[in-house]
């Protein structure tokens, strides 16, 4: 029976198909646009060893060919995008391709779904001012992560949903914010939120952990998952910094004005602003993972903060230059 992967032209699924296939198990792969999956494949997987369908989990297009016969589906799909002009707004989108695609998934038998999302944070858990009153409210990012993982998990009980922060990756689009950052910003000014705390994890743990997810007797729960290191979002850009062999002095600011300094990153980094401001939006406090064990649970071996950026730029480096070297 074949694992179904979604978005498998995207950062995480690009790496998962081939890593699936070297474990023995038969592919298929789901995308809208079956060249850009292919061009996303090309040169990591014999192209005879992957079926591709067509397929729109947003319009619920193709679903039903697409997971006949599936063992597990791996759901990674996101809609950060920015839409067209009068077109529904990203969380609305995320939850109409989840909700399409779980109950596809439903009628289809699917045994357990797998879905990567991102962490939310445990307010209870966070120091909170005087005077502040309750919990903040989550952003619409994190809020559609959970939303997605929840729609999931209630259609295919046996499913697993691993959720995490910052991946290091070559083609993560948050780390790649970061080494923007590094490179264009002689001086590394600092909102507030540079003090939270996170645990990045590398790209190459997060496929392991995938790919245990397809057997492990794990069903029906969710798993915060991150790297060995705890480090704060100045830390991580200082070290970064760093392995970039690049001198970056730090000015801090006593302020977050997240609409404002999420724009200006942005606009330094290159990106759109349409992805970077509802990331930002989730920097109100620490975002670490609970104690859920997933890398024993999972029997995964972490690589360091260091170990995965170094693995980062490396990869970058042999498609594109890095400025700052």
């Amino acid at each position: 029976m074949p694992l179904l992967v979604t978005g498998a032209s995207g950062f995480i699924g690009s790496m998962l198909v081939p890593r699936l296939l070297a474990a023995g198990y038969p592919v298929r792969a789901l995308g809208r646009n079956p060249d850009r999956v292919w061009e996303a494949l090309e040169e990591r997987v014999d192209p005879e060893g992957v079926e591709i369908v067509r397929g729109d989990a947003l319009r619920g297009e193709g679903l039903d060919r697409a997971l006949a016969g599936v063992e597990v589906a791996y759901y990674l799909i996101h809609s950060m995008e920015r839409s067209p002009a009068g077109h529904i707004p990203f969380a609305e989108r995320e939850r109409l391709a989840a909700e399409n695609f779980a109950a596809a998934a439903a009628r289809a038998g699917v045994p357990r779904i797998v879905y990567l999302g991102g962490l939310v944070p445990h307010w209870s858990e966070q120091p909170r001012p005087a005077g502040a009153g309750g919990a903040p409210p989550s952003s619409r990012h994190l809020a559609s992560r959970e939303q997605v993982a929840r729609i999931l998990l209630e259609a295919v009980p046996s499913s697993i949903a691993l959720r995490a922060s910052i991946v290091i990756g070559a083609r993560s689009r948050s780390f790649r914010l970061l080494v923007r950052l590094v490179e264009r910003m002689p001086v590394l000014t600092l909102p507030a939120w540079h003090t939270y705390r996170t645990q990045p994890i590398d790209q190459r743990d997060v496929i392991e952990m995938l790919t245990a997810c397809a057997t492990a007797p794990l069903g029906g729960r969710s798993l915060d998952i991150g790297g060995p290191d705890v480090l704060s979002y100045g830390e991580m850009l200082s070290e970064i910094a760093e392995l970039m062999l690049v001198n970056r002095p730090a000015l801090t600011l006593g302020v977050n004005l997240t609409p404002v300094t999420a724009r200006v990153a942005a606009a330094l980094a290159g990106e759109d602003p349409e992805l970077v401001v509802p990331l930002m939006e989730g920097l109100q406090g620490d975002l670490l993972p609970a104690d859920d064990h997933a890398a024993e649970l999972l029997n995964v071996h972490l690589h360091s903060f260091a170990s995965a950026v170094e693995h980062a730029l490396a990869e970058w480096e042999e498609h594109e230059p890095l400025a700052a070297r």
